[in-house]
């Protein structure tokens, strides 16, 4: 889950740690230790400790431990998103302290791979699970037939509406990002300009990139079989496009500019200052739990598209179970990644559902009848998994780079900037192409 830690106040504390994670990586040779004879196992249960933030996740680890006798999980809350990645990477570097298990975004899985602190779980059989993850979620985890996690829950986007703005102003769903851009002027209008057609928050860099990843952007070109290598395209002409796009959009008063996960964004979602929120398969939850007040005014619909009959998608956040190189039973731990929201493991995913929101990645929940007729009373009692489903299987391959707490600082801090009107959008685009490039050479790394 995503929710959602890309604010722009933590950029530099980001930047630092992961400086100094590329720079061992690419600088000195690391060996993992799922290597050599395994160590006996004893005669009872084995406790693989295991670091998540998932919502309702301790209901999760009471179901595991209830039903395995080989396996008892010992769950530590270590931190949200980046507090926990950075007890993690100290906890790898001092050889001691970390889990056995770790929930790791799948933006995040590079970083960690390049310093050779993940156990490849190909040896302990996650090729075997590989048919219950659509091919886009499983290359985010794996190359070839090394498997470095196991997908856990994904953010496919749609465009999330209020229904009675709609009504009220005579507003039809667009099909694409032009009917998209005329809704809006007509909305400005109608409403005398009180309300926005949305809000585009600069800083979030999960929303922007899951943005670009739909017009068909691909910032880097990178392959952890070859990791000294990597390609840095940023500000490519897809990329632009989205930008431009905002930049009409947010310039024209038509798109909002608020940050989002404050207290004036929230307000805004309960009330008619918006009447779209473009979302991701975990929006349901999050927008509930944010927007409480406007139960029920909420429908969804597919994400605008570039190209008329096109069915172009992109993906905001995800993440994945790893197993660390100081597991001391790393076939053990990779059981336990495989099998605590495992794609046959239905009652975890009963919570993971209903109460931690998660959108799965396993195929045969996503399939199921529980979650796709799964009707929710926030939206009218819509099946709106009947939107998000189909978009997760379109979504189609993206590749991260082993610094992605640098890219981000990169998109947020110069497209806030633009909105300060500090520099243009664009421009923004190809300063963050340049000091990416820079700093990708400063790091060790060979760019194309």
């Amino acid at each position: 889950m995503n929710v959602r830690n890309f604010s722009l106040k933590r950029s530099l504390r980001r930047s630092v740690v992961t400086a100094v994670a590329a720079f061992s990586a690419v600088t000195m040779v690391a060996c993992s230790s799922d290597s050599g004879a395994a160590p006996e196992k004893p005669s009872g249960p084995v406790t693989v400790k295991v670091w998540a933030w998932y919502p309702e996740f301790q209901s999760v680890v009471d179901l595991f431990n209830r039903t395995h006798t080989d396996i008892k999980i010992e769950w530590t809350n270590a931190g949200t998103g980046q507090d926990q990645y950075t007890k993690l990477q100290t906890a790898l570097k001092a050889g001691k302290g970390a889990p056995d298990v770790v929930q790791l975004e799948l933006q995040e899985i590079p970083t960690f791979q390049l310093t050779k602190h993940l156990v490849d779980l190909g040896r302990y059989g996650a090729n075997d699970v590989k048919d219950d993850y659509v091919d886009w979620a499983w290359k985010q985890v794996s190359t070839g037939d090394h498997v470095y996690a196991i997908p856990v829950d994904a953010g496919p986007m749609a465009m999330m509406y209020r229904a009675d703005i709609f009504a009220k102003y005579g507003l039809t769903v667009p099909k694409t990002w032009d009917e998209y851009r005329q809704q809006a002027e007509k909305l400005k209008t109608a409403s005398g300009g009180k309300s926005f057609i949305t809000d585009f928050g600069a800083n979030d860099g999960g929303f922007m990139t899951g943005l670009m990843w739909q017009a068909g952007a691909q910032p880097y070109t990178y392959d952890v079989a070859n990791p000294s290598n990597i390609g840095v395209n940023v500000n490519s002409a897809e990329a632009k496009k989205v930008i431009e796009y905002w930049e009409g959009m947010t310039g024209a008063g038509l798109a909002d500019t608020t940050a989002f996960h404050t207290t004036d964004f929230y307000n805004g979602l309960g009330t008619e200052k918006y009447a779209t929120y473009l979302a991701a398969g975990w929006g349901p939850g999050y927008i509930q739990a944010n927007a409480a007040k406007s139960s029920g005014k909420w429908k969804v619909a597919p994400l605008p598209q570039w190209t008329a009959g096109a069915n172009a998608q992109g993906d905001w956040g995800g993440s994945s179970f790893a197993v660390t190189d100081q597991a001391k039973y790393p076939d053990v731990a990779a059981k336990a990644a495989m099998e605590i929201f495992g794609a046959k493991n239905t009652e975890a995913w009963k919570i993971g559902i209903d109460k931690a929101f998660l959108f799965p990645t396993a195929t045969p929940v996503l399939e199921s009848d529980a979650f796709m007729k799964k009707e929710y009373d926030f939206f009218g009692g819509q099946k709106v998994n009947e939107v998000f489903v189909p978009a997760y299987k379109a979504i189609g391959p993206f590749s991260w780079s082993p610094f992605n707490s640098y890219n981000f600082s990169q998109l947020t801090t110069g497209l806030n900037q633009a909105i300060e009107k500090k520099t243009s959008w664009t421009a923004a685009l190809d300063t963050a192409q340049a000091n990416i490039r820079t700093y990708a050479t400063q790091q060790g790394f060979k760019v194309q």
